[in-house]
């Protein structure tokens, strides 16, 4: 269970526990990799992206980790409920939660007239992480204790907006972090939830060479971070027994600018 150190019960010793990841394929298998060197059975949902969880789980067991992937759309309410309980009944436990699914497009605003882009954004980034969190929250209770993991981003984390397309998302993702304040204050002490704002990670795959070269120089460290970079902060928001409702930015100083 939870180690008592200094007084205080909540300490998480990962060895053992079982980590669930939401979606995210591109950075799953880091954050997947780093939880299970730790100890954790390590499972994927995936929607549409069986292959990809196929591959992470073969990733993760190539190395000798405990991993397995489920079906799932964690954009329903009554599917999240039902995951929650196959993972209890399945491998006895729900220690870690790390959501990584999202939505992340532009939006037209002019044309966008039954605001499906706005509706979407919610549901994926934000609706999703709440219906998550109070699914997750109370079966690790039973068990325990837990840490829940969501993830903002740099721009809505930097406290102004930067892109005029991306409205619907950044309102989105500032939900995410109020979902993760006013959660982890009703799920304390035994339940902490935190949330991860990613800045320049991963250069998207149809991104040119100059626009890759035009974030580096707008970042104060000159350059991307790569997916190990927010696997190290997950396992860190995993074993910390005295970090709830925060969102942390990594992003290489890109706020700054």
């Amino acid at each position: 269970g939870f180690e008592s150190r200094w007084g205080h019960q909540f300490v998480m010793n990962l060895s053992a526990k079982v980590a669930l990841i939401a979606g995210g394929a591109r950075m799953g298998v880091a954050i997947g990799t780093a939880l299970g060197s730790k100890g954790c059975t390590v499972l994927y949902t995936y929607r549409k992206s069986g292959q990809a969880a196929a591959a992470a789980v073969s990733h993760l067991k190539a190395l000798g980790i405990k991993a397995s992937a489920l079906p799932s759309d964690v954009s329903d309410g009554p599917a999240v409920h039902e995951l929650v309980k196959r993972v209890g009944e399945d491998f006895g436990r729900l220690d870690v939660l790390v959501n990584l699914a999202s939505v992340y497009a532009p939006s037209d605003l002019a044309s966008d007239v039954e605001f499906r882009d706005w509706d979407s954004n919610m549901m994926a980034n934000a609706k999703a992480a709440y219906m998550l969190t109070s699914a997750a929250a109370p079966a690790m209770r039973r068990t325990g204790g837990g840490r829940i993991i969501h993830f903002s981003d740099w721009t809505s984390a930097s406290g102004r907006p930067r892109y005029a397309d991306y409205v619907p998302y950044f309102v989105s993702k500032l939900a995410v972090q109020g979902v993760v304040e006013g959660l982890a204050l009703a799920f304390a002490p035994e339940v902490l939830i935190n949330a991860i704002a990613p800045g320049p990670i991963l250069p998207p795959p149809q991104m040119s060479s100059a626009e890759i070269k035009a974030v580096e120089d707008a970042t104060p460290l000159r350059r991307w971070g790569g997916a190990e970079e927010i696997a190290r902060t997950v396992v860190f928001l995993a074993e910390t027994d005295f970090v709830t409702g925060e969102t942390i930015r990594v992003d290489g100083g890109r706020h700054l600018q």
